[in-house]
């Protein structure tokens, strides 16, 4: 095709009775006379800042409306007090998935967006659900007692698990790239439980403070300290694992890749069901007798929580594993040390990189200190994120934005290796990921450039490492990617 080819002629104007062109156009109204104007259809809500704005309007407007129901049932002084207990276990239960996520860190603003969905939206949705369906079903059947089991057991599950696996599917949809696997399902499944959980804890130890302040009952025989006690010490993960269900579902399918269409669509819905389930057996565990609810949570509770964190931590070890299958490719291009995939695929090197870097910029700054290892981490990130993009190329093939994705995340590896790359060298070393012989002192700063060539900062950074000249390798790049 001729370059002339593209450029695409003005078709000619239907003119009516010879009329000539230059008339035509002459007649056309003054702009602010148009009777058809460009319509910006969606222009508004493409906006980041406007849809930003409206999510936390409507968490917010959520937070005010549970806020006020709740303290309507318990009454001032019992919402202060379920509040005080209720935040308790919370900092525990973002610390362990916090914990978990510690391979490819989820964003905190995906994070807080699940805990105030689950703490807001989800438990407002739950409690005018709920209440309603009650409400019908007694009237319906003429038997209250009736009506609050089957709440309890059929209602309440499936309305507050659906309620929170809307949380993980925003992000699922919404925030692709930052959702990759089971461990980010996991995660942000956690963290929107956590906040149910914490505002359900306050309406029910509100409640409880109210009964006892109605009987004059105090102490370990109150029916605060019970229902603390089952709520909050024997069961502050059962929310949590209910939706972690859910949240491996979703997990699952962003392994499969976009191609995977029923399997998106299937495992999702799969992980609900099975989330709703265990929800009702523990709901109804009061049926099993006077016992029922120590059966259920000795006989099921108990190794369905073990076998969810083992499979999390297998999880995160399969991420680790990841790094060191994917990374030596770019290793081999000269990105990379050797050392380095070794170390980023082990936890424990990967934290001692950190501390080195702190402890060797440290003197006689240490702000420089504290710079130096948030680079490190930083690096750490970016890797990961690039070893996952790699592998989900591999798997599901490369997208179109996948050369420009690699490219930004190699800048910002590039930018960051003087500091990173030592620090990590000498973690593999340490920490016997590599057989050569530990070193005893750390090495130089700054980085010697490998293969005797200038610093990397008299050097312009590359636009591709595969294809064109690599000036950092010693061959000029000119090789074929690896399969």
């Amino acid at each position: 095709m001729s370059q002339g080819s593209v450029h695409h002629q003005q078709p000619a104007v239907p003119v009516l009775e010879e009329q000539q062109l230059d008339e035509f156009l002459g007649a056309v109204p003054e702009r602010g006379q148009w009777r058809y104007r460009p319509r910006r259809v969606g222009m508004l809500w493409r906006s980041k800042a406007f849809r930003a704005g409206a999510l936390i309007t409507v968490l917010a407007l959520c937070g005010l409306v549970i806020l006020a129901l709740v303290r309507q049932q318990t009454g001032t002084e019992g919402f202060l007090v379920g509040l005080g207990l209720a935040v308790l276990p919370v900092p525990l239960l973002m610390g362990a998935f916090r914990w978990l996520d510690r391979v490819e860190p989820e964003p905190w603003r995906n994070l807080l967006f699940a805990f105030s969905w689950g703490a807001c939206a989800a438990a407002l949705v739950a409690i005018i659900a709920n209440t309603f369906a009650t409400r019908w079903i007694a009237t319906a059947t003429a038997d209250p007692a009736s009506a609050d089991t089957l709440g309890a057991t059929v209602v309440a599950p499936v309305v507050e698990e659906a309620a929170k696996a809307v949380a993980v599917l925003l992000i699922f949809l919404f925030r692709r790239r930052q959702f990759g696997g089971i461990v980010d399902g996991i995660v942000v499944a956690g963290f929107t439980a956590t906040g149910f959980a914490f505002t359900e804890n306050i309406l029910y130890l509100g409640n409880a403070f109210g009964e006892d302040q109605q009987q004059g009952t105090t102490g370990f025989a109150s029916v605060t300290a019970g229902t603390f006690f089952v709520r909050v010490v024997m069961s502050p993960f059962a929310h949590p694992l209910f939706t972690v269900l859910s949240g491996i579902g979703f997990g699952i399918a962003a392994l499969g890749g976009p191609r995977h269409r029923v399997r998106r669509v299937l495992l999702p819905l799969l992980g609900l069901v099975l989330a709703m389930g265990m929800h009702a057996l523990w709901n109804g565990s009061s049926a099993f007798g006077p016992y029922g609810f120590y059966l259920v949570y000795g006989a099921f509770m108990v190794p369905s929580f073990g076998l969810v964190t083992w499979l999390a931590v297998w999880s995160r070890q399969r991420e680790l594993r990841t790094l060191s299958t994917e990374l030596p490719v770019y290793a081999a291009a000269g990105w990379l040390t050797p050392a380095e995939p070794l170390a980023l695929a082990s936890m424990k090197a990967r934290g001692m990189a950190r501390d080195m870097a702190r402890h060797w910029h440290s003197l006689p700054d240490r702000a420089r200190g504290r710079e130096a290892a948030r680079a490190v981490a930083e690096y750490e990130s970016f890797a990961t994120s690039l070893a996952m993009l790699r592998r989900r190329a591999r798997h599901d093939g490369a997208g179109p934005d996948f050369a420009l994705r690699e490219q930004e995340l190699l800048h910002h590896l590039w930018h960051r290796r003087d500091i990173a790359g030592p620090a990590l060298a000498y973690a593999a070393h340490a920490t016997g990921r590599l057989s050569t012989r530990r070193p005893s002192v750390p090495p130089p700063f700054p980085r010697q450039f490998p293969h005797g060539g200038p610093p990397p900062q008299q050097l312009p950074a590359p636009h591709r490492h595969y294809g064109g000249y690599n000036p950092y390798m010693e061959d000029g790049g000119h090789r074929p990617p690896p399969g």
